[in-house]
């Protein structure tokens, strides 16, 4: 089978498609035939990698997986003699992070815990945006505490056009907040289109200089330090920073919590996040349902165009999610 590897640490153009050995499910695992993946940015954080400080994890000079890509929708081909949930035929979609990923390939092997059945009334195409963007958009809407976003909340998001910033920004409105998204001048017609009540263009306003204040603030990829960041929250508001390079990571790390004790704001990273988290899935399912979420894809690419793809979304010129199709 086709599949995109890469074997050290660069720019996307370390990744090269090559021919593989198709896996075998074996006790509980399923192999499901890849009808479509997306590309978030923690692919590209993983070729880089970045933050630096991940190396010792994930491997120092080298990744010690060569696999790549999270985001999966497909067939089930065939499963293993302990499989029990699913079967050959079913429709499933899946957030590989913590199963080797390899979502960019014909077919992708994993424990029948990975997969869930796919929404209602979705493509392949639409599934394959969610399990990771989306159920990040989640849980980034709610503190460790259980804390969330209500009615009449004043919302941010930073990085509204890209991958996890169109699901937040429709899941704060769906749940009633006054919702501001944060983009560049190209994307600002497709935050509106989404539902966001006012836009904020980057490249001629700085949010945390504004005096505007929110009751919280969602960071796709830190770009702001956490204490300028802080200035816009209102009494009792949240910052949640999802990502960034390794000095905004620390900060939002060790410094957020600790000038949050001094103060009623919260801010610091998401550290609660749980990959394709059941209960979440639940709920995405049932906001798919409703209608409060829609997928949007910026556009797809063959498998033999991966690098292309992961060189799209790295230079930030995705407009919603960007697929890959075997």
């Amino acid at each position: 089978m086709q599949a995109a590897v890469r074997e050290r640490y660069g720019s996307p153009d370390v990744v090269e498609v090559r021919e593989v050995e198709r896996p075998v499910p074996r006790d509980d695992q399923v192999l499901v035939r890849v009808h479509a993946a997306s590309v978030n940015r923690a692919d590209l954080d993983g070729i880089s990698p970045r933050p630096a400080f991940v190396r010792p994890i994930i491997g120092m000079r080298a990744p010690r997986n060569h696999r790549i890509g999270l985001d999966v929708a497909g067939v089930v081909e065939e499963v293993g003699p302990s499989v029990s949930q699913f079967k050959p035929g079913d429709s499933v979609f899946a957030d590989l992070f913590f199963f080797g990923q390899g979502a960019f390939a014909e077919y992708v092997c994993a424990p029948e815990r990975a997969f869930s059945s796919m929404p209602a009334g979705l493509s392949f195409d639409e599934a394959a945006t969610l399990p990771h963007s989306a159920v990040l958009a989640l849980q980034a809407l709610r503190l460790r505490s259980g804390r969330s976003i209500q009615p009449g909340h004043r919302v941010l998001i930073d990085g509204a056009s890209g991958n996890v910033g169109p699901f937040a920004v429709q899941i704060a409105k769906g749940r009633g907040a006054v919702v501001t998204g944060v983009c560049s001048t190209d994307k600002v017609d497709l935050v509106r289109s989404i539902g966001a009540d006012h836009v904020i263009d980057y490249t001629k306003v700085d949010y945390t200089s504004t005096g505007e204040q929110y009751d919280w603030i969602v960071d796709t990829d830190s770009h702001h330090p956490i204490l300028r960041a802080r200035r816009a929250l209102r009494p009792g508001g949240a910052y949640v920073t999802l990502g960034g390079t390794s000095i905004p990571i620390l900060a939002a790390t060790v410094l957020g919590p600790l000038v949050s004790l001094a103060g009623d704001a919260w801010s610091g990273l998401l550290l609660w996040w749980k990959p394709f988290n059941p209960p979440d899935v639940a709920t995405l399912k049932e906001l798919i349902a409703a209608g409060t979420v829609k997928p949007i894809i910026d556009r797809r690419y063959p498998l033999a165009q991966v690098v292309d793809a992961l060189r799209w979304v790295d230079e930030g010129r995705a407009a919603g999610k960007v697929l890959v199709i075997p």
